[in-house]
């Protein structure tokens, strides 16, 4: 039993620094509607991403790169009158931050004021340092993402493992450590070798978030819509589903199907 289930009514930057101290793994799921982060949310997820993975499982595109601030910030608003507790973050999407810090800022600030949420996340370590101070210095809190980051996909040219070689990972330790210098509050760890992600968590106080990085971080993430077995394509090592919602949803679909075909749905109890 989590020993925030009960005393706390609203996890918080300050919680899960705590929950790092105190040994308490976080759990992070991902979520784009009202609906799914009801349902989340109750359960008692700690912290819900408001993933730019919504460009995949709810746009049907091959990568995140097409997904917009606007849209972000239109699944981010979904979320947050939603939610009663969890922690929410909102991924600065892919153009809307890299290379300029005061559109960084811009971007930010929308989403923190249209949306309603708690803190952004962005993706990159050194060569992003001035996006991150400028955002931090107007009080929004910033998640940090290294190891695999998908908006990097065409340059790496590939979702394999991260930092497997010795200077790339001797980068990730340094861009971990100069990202809580910088007074991020936390950092997702993206399919790098678990040895490496535990020795980062070990090294740095704020919390770490795996996915595909072994059991050393503080905690882990998912995508929501991959952990239900909604999607059925996507098959990675580090993903584990807790229920194949696909085929469950396809066989209520059927079963529907047949009930109005054949005339018995709605029965006279059904009815008005």
């Amino acid at each position: 039993m989590s020993i925030h289930k009960k005393d706390v009514k609203r996890i918080t930057t300050h919680v899960l620094r705590s929950m790092k101290e105190q040994g308490e793994k976080i759990a992070m799921l991902t979520a784009y509607d009202y609906s799914s982060a009801k349902i989340l949310d109750e359960g008692g997820i700690d912290v819900l991403l408001v993933g730019d993975s919504a460009s995949n499982v709810m746009a049907g595109h091959e990568t995140t790169l097409p997904i917009t601030l606007d849209q972000m910030i239109y699944h981010a608003q979904s979320v947050v009158r939603a939610v009663k507790r969890a922690l929410i973050v909102v991924d600065l999407p892919f153009g809307s931050y890299q290379g300029n810090s005061m559109k960084a800022l811009d971007s930010a600030i929308r989403i923190m004021k249209e949306s309603g949420a708690h803190a952004v996340k962005l993706e990159g370590g050194e060569e992003i340092a001035e996006s991150i101070k400028r955002i931090l210095s107007a009080g929004v809190p910033v998640m940090g993402h290294l190891g695999l980051t998908p908006q990097s996909i065409y340059k790496f040219g590939t979702y394999t493992v991260r930092a497997k070689k010795e200077e790339e990972a001797a980068r990730l330790k340094s861009d971990a450590l100069l990202l809580q210098e910088l007074g991020c509050f936390g950092l997702v760890l993206e399919k790098i070798p678990a040895h490496l992600a535990t020795e980062v968590s070990q090294s740095i106080q704020i919390p770490t978030i795996g996915i595909g990085a072994g059991q050393g971080t503080n905690g882990q993430v998912l995508v929501t819509h991959d952990m239900l077995g909604i999607t059925k394509e996507f098959k990675p090592r580090f993903l584990r589903r807790y229920v194949e919602l696909f085929d469950v949803i396809k066989g209520a679909t059927e079963d529907y199907i047949k009930d109005v075909k054949a005339g018995k749905f709605p029965n006279e109890k059904e009815s008005y």
